[in-house]
C-alpha cells in the first residue's frame, strides 16, 4: 500500500462505490503480513516512499518465491537483490512474468507498477572498471526500478583518466552521481572534484591482496578531501540506488 494507492482507496469509500468490507479487504494485510519466516513491511512505501526489497543471498529459492508472491499481491513493484541464476531460474519457474538481471542479481516483478516520482533529473551510475559493474548494475536497477531516469557510464577509471574527461557533458548533465570502484578507490574523489552535485561514492571488494576486500578502497573514499561525496558500504549497490533515489526527489 502507497500513499497513492491508499488515497483511491478511500476517495473509492467516500464515492459509495467501495464498501466498507471491501475496503477491509483490501487492507487485511496492512500494515504487516507475517508469515513462517518473514514478516513483510507492506506500509513500508507509505511509510518512506520505498517499498520492501528482498535480500535473497541467504535466503532459499522456496523462502524467496513466497515471498515475492505475497508481495505482487500488492500495488507496488518487487525487487530481490543478490539472487544468483540458479535461484532465479527455481522463482522464475514458480512465478511467471518475472525480469531477471543477472550482472546485478536482481529479480523483478509488478514493473508496470513503478511508482512516478517528480525527480530533480537523471542519476549517472558509473565504475571505474568492468569488474565493478556487479555493483554498479545493482545501483543501477535500484533507482530505475525507484521511478527515476538512470544512464551508466561504465569502465572509465583513473588508469585512463581521459575516458572519464571526454564523458564531463554527461556528469555536468546527472543530477546525481553514484561511483563504484575498487582497486584503491580513486575515481569518486575525482569526480567529486569535477561537478557540483553529489556523488556516491560505493567502494567494491574488486583488487588484488593489499585492498583486503574493498576495506582499501572504503578507506579512501572515507577520507576523500573532495567535497560533496557521501560513501555507502562495500558493495552496496542498493543502499547507493536508493540514496540517489531520495536525494533525486523533490
Amino acid at each position: 500500500m502507497n500513499e497513492k494507492n491508499l488515497k483511491k482507496l478511500l476517495e473509492k469509500v467516500r464515492a459509495g462505490s467501495c464498501d466498507i468490507a471491501e475496503a477491509i479487504k483490501q487492507m487485511k494485510h496492512w500494515p504487516s503480513e507475517t508469515m513462517d519466516f518473514a514478516c513483510l513491511d507492506h506500509h513500508r512505501t507509505l511509510r518512506t516512499g520505498f517499498p520492501e526489497v528482498v535480500y535473497g543471498e541467504d535466503k532459499s529459492a522456496v523462502q524467496i518465491t513466497a515471498i515475492m508472491q505475497a508481495m505482487l499481491e500488492k500495488e507496488s513493484v518487487v525487487l530481490a537483490t543478490r539472487v544468483n541464476p540458479e535461484k532465479a531460474l527455481q522463482v522464475g519457474a514458480k512465478i511467471a512474468g518475472l525480469d531477471y538481471h543477472e550482472t546485478a542479481g536482481m529479480l523483478v516483478g509488478n514493473t508496470d507498477k513503478i511508482l512516478e516520482h517528480d525527480c530533480r533529473g537523471t542519476i549517472l551510475v558509473m565504475s571505474a572498471g568492468t569488474s565493478d559493474m556487479a555493483v554498479a548494475e545493482e545501483a543501477f536497477y535500484t533507482a530505475h526500478y525507484l521511478g527515476n531516469q538512470v544512464k551508466k557510464l561504465y569502465d572509465v577509471g583513473v588508469a585512463g583518466i581521459h575516458r572519464l574527461l571526454s564523458q564531463k557533458e554527461l556528469l555536468h548533465q546527472a543530477a546525481v552521481l553514484i561511483v563504484a570502484a575498487g582497486m584503491e578507490g580513486a575515481l569518486p574523489s575525482v569526480v567529486a572534484g569535477l561537478v557540483d552535485k553529489p556523488v556516491i561514492a560505493v567502494p567494491t571488494s574488486v583488487g588484488y591482496g593489499a585492498s583486503f576486500g574493498g576495506i582499501t578502497a572504503l578507506l579512501g573514499m572515507l577520507n576523500s578531501c573532495a567535497p560533496g561525496m557521501a560513501v555507502v558500504n562495500i558493495d552496496n549497490g542498493f543502499g547507493a540506488g536508493c540514496m540517489a533515489a531520495t536525494i533525486n526527489r523533490i
